[in-house]
């Protein structure tokens, strides 16, 4: 479910009726409200009263505080991760960034999920489990705003953006990494513009992408 949401497949607004989901995976109704309540912690769904479970639509304010909670966030990691990163952290790093270059121009959802997961590696490295938890989440709320108001994911910028990020923390280079990841943000950031809200769809359709 949280990878669905991720890789905007279930998009803002998508309603989650517990019967249907628990069909499609095989489980109890109690195990659904569980996973959803989960969600709705991390701020991915939203819990209405006598209505069901729906896709979070977060409102274009609280979009602009995410962000820039991510960017003061993203700052203290990077620094962070400059004082603890090693060759073994930057191997992991080149080898996800395989993983984007291999994803890009084959799926654009893949590629928008390995874009949010290479910046909570980059906080897991940074060796401070509450970075990678807050990391974690405002990354996955921003895969949201952007399926609510953004354009299009660019995974070519995405990549070479990273390999920039990537070498500059192996050249050990604190002023160019702070400058690229700044850059790098405040070009997600802009990609965050108000668009039509989208259609809803046949939950049922989706969810069997994800249930192996």
């Amino acid at each position: 479910m949280r990878r669905a949401i991720i890789e905007q497949a279930l998009l803002p607004g998508d309603k989650l009726p517990e019967d249907i989901i628990g069909e499609r995976y095989g489980v109890s109704r109690t195990i659904v409200r569980g996973v959803l309540t989960r969600l709705f912690s991390e701020g991915l769904v939203d819990l209405r009263p006598n209505r069901g479970a729906a896709v979070a639509r977060p409102s274009l304010e609280e979009a602009h505080d995410i962000f820039e909670a991510r960017r003061c966030l993203e700052r203290d990691v990077a620094r962070r991760l400059l004082q603890h990163i090693d060759e073994a952290g930057l191997a992991r790093l080149e080898r996800h960034l395989a993983l984007e270059e291999a994803a890009r121009g084959r799926s654009i959802n893949e590629s928008i999920r390995l874009s949010g997961e290479f910046h909570i590696l980059m906080a897991e490295l940074s060796g401070n489990a509450v970075f990678a938890r807050y990391v974690n989440e405002t990354v996955s709320r921003c895969s949201l705003i952007l399926a609510l108001y953004g354009r299009p994911h660019s995974s070519e910028c995405a990549v070479s953006e990273h390999r920039e990020i990537v070498a500059g923390l192996r050249a050990r280079d604190e002023r160019r990494v702070l400058r690229l990841l700044e850059h790098h943000l405040e070009a997600v950031t802009a990609r965050a513009l108000l668009s039509a809200a989208p259609e809803e769809r046949d939950i049922r359709k989706i969810l069997d992408r994800y249930g192996a």
